[in-house]
């Protein structure tokens, strides 16, 4: 896919920031987190779920801004799934060492590549792609430690986590880091550019930020890894190329995606099935 205003998924449209903050208000008293993440309520950085919801009370973005909770994704305000929000036949991916596993849907493609060059030994790559050979996510592993780039006050963008949900993975804390969490980020440049993945990584301060990293720190001697249509967001140049990030003219377009699409709760459930032996 080429072109910065070309979407590698077209956003569908049509939802209303009003009819997103009524179903997430009545979402955060009601609904609860299943087993494949839904119902949990999201928040913008800094913000906390409810009390309601699970993992409520966990380490969050310690940042600050207003807090705009969205909808959950593949799940109504009752908390009842979406007819067809997810594929009906999953399979397992394990790699041969046994050293990572995840479920994907039955027609969906995960391939192993050549790790990046500087990976730690036994560092792996698997890309993910549908049944058309569209790409959708990377899992890395073995990845030397990244530190957060450097950013200045006048160059931080906007952004809002459109998603949230914890995730049970082997991690390393410490400054700057979270709880796992499976997200959905948004930065705001000349389109609201969006990505997925998992992180335990803190996005920014005062609800800004020049770079959105999908990596977890992981434990000693490890390296980080990636899970994630791309390990970093950033609002990009008119004159740049966009994809695997998905470019929205609205940030409704953008929950929209997030709330009403089967592709997302599919690569939701996938991302948080991953497995990784210590």
């Amino acid at each position: 896919m080429t072109g910065t205003d070309t979407f590698r998924r077209t956003p569908a449209r049509g939802v209303s920031i009003a009819a997103a903050l009524a179903l997430a208000l009545a979402g955060a008293a009601l609904a609860g987190c299943s087993s494949e993440g839904k119902g949990a309520p999201a928040w913008t950085a800094g913000g906390t779920p409810s009390a309601g919801a699970s993992g409520a009370g966990s380490p969050t973005d310690p940042s600050t801004g207003s807090r705009t909770p969205v909808a959950s994704p593949g799940s109504t305000a009752s908390g009842a799934a979406v007819p067809g929000s997810t594929a009906a036949a999953w399979k397992v991916f394990t790699d041969p060492a046994k050293t990572v596993s995840f479920e994907l849907p039955q027609e969906w493609i995960a391939q192993l590549v050549t790790p990046e060059q500087g990976t730690l030994p036994g560092a792996l790559k698997i890309e993910v792609k549908d049944a058309t050979g569209g790409y959708l996510a990377t899992l890395q592993t073995g990845l030397p430690p990244r530190p957060v780039p450097a950013c200045a006050d006048d160059a931080a963008k906007p952004y809002t986590v459109v998603s949230s949900v914890p995730v049970e993975l082997p991690h390393r804390g410490g400054e700057g880091t979270i709880d796992p969490r499976v997200v959905y980020r948004v930065i705001q440049g000349y389109k609201y550019f969006g990505s997925y993945g998992i992180t335990n990584v803190v996005g920014g301060t005062e609800g800004k930020s020049c770079v959105l990293q999908n990596l977890v720190r992981g434990p000693e001697g490890k390296g980080d890894y990636s899970f994630a249509d791309l390990t970093e967001l950033k609002a990009f140049a008119p004159d740049q190329k966009v994809a695997p990030a998905q470019a929205f003219d609205t940030l409704d377009q953008a929950a929209k995606y997030v709330n009403e699409g089967s592709e997302f709760a599919n690569v939701q459930r996938m991302l948080m099935s991953l497995e990784i032996k210590n």
